[in-house]
């Protein structure tokens, strides 16, 4: 490991990789705990916490590695590159199918997606840190936020004043239908639609201002980043009034309440790791070492067993059912042991493809 080296982002990126897994693979989704569930539509529950956790920690990476790079054609191919690979990955898990075809009817192909979101953030929070000021990037960051919510709460749809409940005249989930048609995750929005992708850089922008400081020589570091979090999560919180924290629709109120709980964990580890220099954690930093492959084969393996039959169930279902629920469990532990297990598997792979020194970079 390089002796400059920041520990704690590597454990960060880890453990959210692997609480992705966690919360997108139950036994069942008939029985899952509430805290590893979505809010239903405002507020937010810990699950909601990840995917910023993971745009955040993507913007803290991208200050690390660009901060001193030369700047030249070179470089504006490598972020184009690794973007298109992203949208790729992400197309490809919404179309597959193990049997003929192989893929969905394009009319059933879901456009937008987790990994499709990654690629297109990388790539524009990418392009704006390598062209802008770290004070620039802040007015940038204030007017995809303040933009974000004047569009959604003052443009009317189609007549109709604009709403922030799931209905037909709320501004993203009509953009996402007239953009997408029946390519969304549901008929009428998707999560990781067009217009709410706005604010979403916003959240990988946070998480670059965060790398700057910890790439920066100055002191306490932890300790300005408790005061950012603290700051970020009351802001949102007092924002959560007009406009409510939502990950459906990515609000900016959900923005910053994120990125002020993301701040104030990377602080407490990187306090623990990188200023008390106590080794914790090493499990997460190796499958942060190759997060989006663990990722994308969690998804894929998932889709592969959702899609073998195995009797009148699937091969998921059957394992869930022999293996995981017995009459002594609630069905809602059986289901979360399931998750754990599976989180347990990547985290093995995790650990031989670190000690193999087999870094898949995507």
């Amino acid at each position: 490991m390089k002796k400059d080296r920041i520990v704690s982002v590597d454990i960060f990126r880890g453990a959210t990789i692997l609480l992705m897994v966690l919360v997108n693979t139950p036994g069942t989704w008939s029985n899952v705990y509430g805290p590893f569930l979505h809010a239903d539509w405002h507020g937010y529950t810990p699950t909601d916490l990840v995917f910023p956790f993971f745009l955040f920690i993507v913007g803290t990476s991208i200050a690390f590695s660009y901060k001193n790079r030369i700047v030249d054609a070179k470089a504006y191919k490598k972020i184009a590159i690794r973007a298109l690979k992203l949208i790729a990955l992400g197309l490809f898990l919404g179309a597959f199918l193990i049997h003929n075809p192989f893929f969905k009817k394009f009319s059933d192909i879901r456009f937008p997606g987790v990994l499709q979101r990654i690629g297109v953030v990388f790539f524009l929070t990418a392009i704006l840190f390598i062209n802008l000021s770290w004070k620039k990037l802040i007015w940038v960051t204030a007017v995809l936020l303040i933009g974000y919510w004047l569009l959604m709460t003052f443009v009317p749809v189609e007549g109709v004043a604009s709403t922030l409940e799931r209905a037909p005249n709320n501004l993203a989930n009509w953009i996402d239908v007239k953009v997408f048609g029946t390519h969304n995750y549901k008929a009428d929005y998707d999560p990781e639609g067009l217009l709410s992708t706005v604010p979403a850089i916003a959240s990988s922008l946070l998480g670059v201002f965060t790398g700057l400081i910890l790439t920066a020589k100055q002191e306490k570091k932890a300790t300005i980043l408790m005061g950012i979090g603290g700051s970020f999560l009351i802001i949102g919180h007092m924002w959560d009034l007009v406009f409510p924290i939502n990950k459906a629709l990515w609000t900016s109120s959900f923005v910053l309440v994120t990125a002020g709980w993301a701040n104030l964990i990377l602080a407490l580890i990187y306090y623990l790791t990188d200023v008390k220099k106590i080794e914790f954690g090493s499990i997460f930093r190796y499958a942060g070492a190759n997060a989006i492959v663990i990722y994308f084969l969690s998804s894929f393996i998932s889709k592969v067993m959702g899609q073998i039959q195995v009797g009148d169930t699937s091969l998921h279902g059957w394992l869930f059912q022999k293996v995981y629920v017995h009459d002594f469990l609630a069905l809602e532990t059986s289901s979360l042991l399931y998750g754990l297990s599976v989180v347990l598997f990547y985290s093995l792979l995790g650990y031989i493809l670190y000690q193999k020194k087999i870094f898949i970079k995507v």
